[in-house]
């Protein structure tokens, strides 16, 4: 049987989203730089972890720190964050399978719980990088680091298999740099982007997409067993 139908059937899949460019239709963290941003220092960073010479840990430390922002202003600007139309379609698709899935996302949970609550989403579990206001600032908190590996702020990989069950099939979508170690975990990744191009090169078994709408029929024609191949 197709593997993605399998993960499909009650309790079997563990399905995890990666949010900037994936749920979001924008980078919200890179987005928020170009509103906020009161030192261009930012920019010599994001060129620097783009070429691989810093980790995303020691870049986004760096860049929050070139921000400063009032709640207020912060509030209203998540509130202006449009997501992908067909994300509510594939909550509520996958809930009809019975599958609770998680976001996990090298960004910060205070941004990304303020887009959820303005679109009226809820139930879904979020991991990501900790954010905390204070005078204007957004001061850091990186509770999901690995000490043996400096590449990610967030390792995406450990709570992947944290929060999966032991005989999951473990699904994954995503767009980005943050996507790579937890793609090589995944059984069935759906990928687009930087992602798209490192499967290819990596040669790691993908399905590509260009939105969530492409995920949503995917997963929906896995349930006709008829066909060998259920995405388009």
């Amino acid at each position: 049987m197709n593997l993605l139908a399998e993960a499909l059937k009650p309790g079997r899949a563990a399905v995890f989203f990666d949010f900037d460019n994936t749920i979001a239709t924008c980078d919200v963290f890179d987005d928020m730089l170009l509103h906020f941003g009161v030192d261009p220092g930012w920019q010599d960073l994001e060129t620097k972890w783009e070429k691989g010479e810093i980790g995303s840990r020691q870049c986004l430390e760096g860049q929050i720190k070139c921000m400063s922002v009032s709640r207020q202003r912060l509030d209203i600007y998540l509130s202006s964050i449009k997501l992908d139309p067909y994300f509510k379609k594939v909550l509520q698709l996958l809930g009809n399978y019975g599958i609770a899935p998680s976001i996990v996302s090298d960004n910060f949970d205070y941004m990304l719980n303020r887009i959820l609550e303005h679109h009226n989403i809820k139930g879904v579990a979020v991991y990501a990088n900790h954010a905390r206001l204070s005078r204007g600032r957004l001061i850091p908190h990186f509770p999901h680091t690995d000490k043996k590996c400096p590449a990610c702020a967030h390792c995406k990989k450990k709570n992947l298999l944290l929060y999966a069950g032991k005989n999951s099939i473990i699904l994954y979508i995503g767009d980005g740099r943050s996507d790579r170690c937890p793609a090589k975990y995944a059984d069935v990744v759906f990928a687009k982007g930087y992602l798209l191009n490192f499967c290819k090169e990596e040669k790691l078994p993908y399905i590509a997409f260009k939105t969530l709408k492409d995920v949503y029929n995917c997963l929906k024609k896995a349930h006709y067993p008829s066909r060998a191949d259920p995405c388009p």
